[in-house]
């Protein structure tokens, strides 16, 4: 797993996040949050085109790598580049997950999962909440 030692790119203070971004988007992005299952603009999205952090605009995931795992969230099997992440252990609610962040920003976009079974070349479910992204669809 990667460190969140290095730090980020984009910052701004606790007041600016909160007037760029909406109240849900900065409970999920800022504060870790989650949203309902179900109810994410891309959970059932197969557009085909770039998925980027909604906090800072930073390439995160491909439509190619995007499966549908019927989770109720978004699922990718792998980031467009493994650098546009940071994997951090988080042992919250009396679990152990892996927690994704943005490299760039450092916000939360979900957790990544591995061994369930799923069909996709890395055995890997990247869960990323549809609030945390902005599809750019491929022209």
């Amino acid at each position: 797993m990667s460190s969140t030692d290095n730090a980020p790119e984009v910052t701004f203070t606790d007041e600016q996040w909160r007037e760029k971004l909406t109240p849900a988007e900065y409970a999920v992005l800022r504060q870790a949050g989650t949203e309902r299952p179900g109810v994410g603009e891309y959970t059932d999205t197969t557009t085909e085109g770039v998925y980027s952090c909604r906090a800072c605009g930073a390439e995160l995931f491909r439509s190619t790598e995007k499966f549908e795992s019927h989770c109720g969230w978004p699922s990718f099997f792998d980031p467009a580049n493994s650098d546009a992440v940071i994997l951090k252990e988080d042992v919250s609610l009396g679990m152990r997950r892996v927690e994704v962040i943005c490299k760039k920003c450092h916000s939360h976009l979900g957790h990544v999962f591995e061994g369930e079974g799923y069909p996709t070349p890395t055995d890997q479910r990247y869960c990323i909440n549809s609030i945390s992204l902005v599809l750019n669809p491929a022209k």
